[in-house]
């Protein structure tokens, strides 16, 4: 897979190859990375539910499950999801394209990671913000993080679709390990539901 990120989620599919990418995170923690900042983020919130939204294959999700995190996993491409259910077949994984999510449950986080946002078609990114918005808890917290450049959306693009959700700005973050959003080319956004 190569490290050129494509402008939408179709061009990025076309590009994908789905064992090179697994191949690539076995192969950094190999290496010693953490491969698990995102985790560690959504664990600071201490939640009991997690709807990764935009799961790809599954590891974000794997490992909150791990941790003793109840996870739903969601993602639009089949194949994604496939290679996700092999590793883990406890967790309910759904194909589903965001904008027009609606599950019964609520949850404690919805989580976008790895570029989710910006991956969405640009006319539907407001309805897939609000789907995800619907999907949590009182009180819950939507976590975003993705790069920031030209053609994609910009942070005040975002976080006005979050508010037309109902959502509070929380905290915004330079990286999944807490470092202070300064500006720079890649921000963590939570915003948070707030309680009735």
């Amino acid at each position: 897979m190569s490290d050129e990120l494509p402008a939408d989620w179709a061009a990025y599919r076309r590009s994908v190859d789905i064992e090179a990418y697994e191949q690539r995170w076995e192969r950094l923690a190999d290496e010693g990375v953490d491969v698990h900042g995102e985790v560690a983020l959504v664990q600071s919130y201490a939640p009991d539910t997690v709807l990764d939204a935009g799961c790809g294959t599954g590891r974000v999700a794997v490992e909150l499950t791990r941790r003793g995190v109840a996870v739903v996993g969601v993602d639009s491409d089949p194949d994604m999801i496939e290679v996700a259910r092999a590793k883990a077949r406890e967790i309910r994984w759904i194909v589903a394209d965001l904008a027009d999510l609606a599950l019964p449950e609520r949850f404690d986080v919805v989580l976008l990671a790895g570029n989710v946002v910006p991956y969405v078609s640009p006319d539907r990114r407001p309805h897939a913000v609000a789907a995800c918005a619907r999907h949590l808890a009182d009180g819950g917290l939507l976590v975003a993080g993705f790069v920031l450049r030209p053609d994609w959306p910009d942070l005040a693009a975002y976080d006005g679709w979050c508010a037309a959700a109902g959502l509070v700005p929380a905290q915004r973050w330079a990286t999944w390990d807490r470092a202070p959003y300064a500006g720079g080319g890649y921000a963590v956004s939570v915003h948070v539901r707030p309680g009735r």
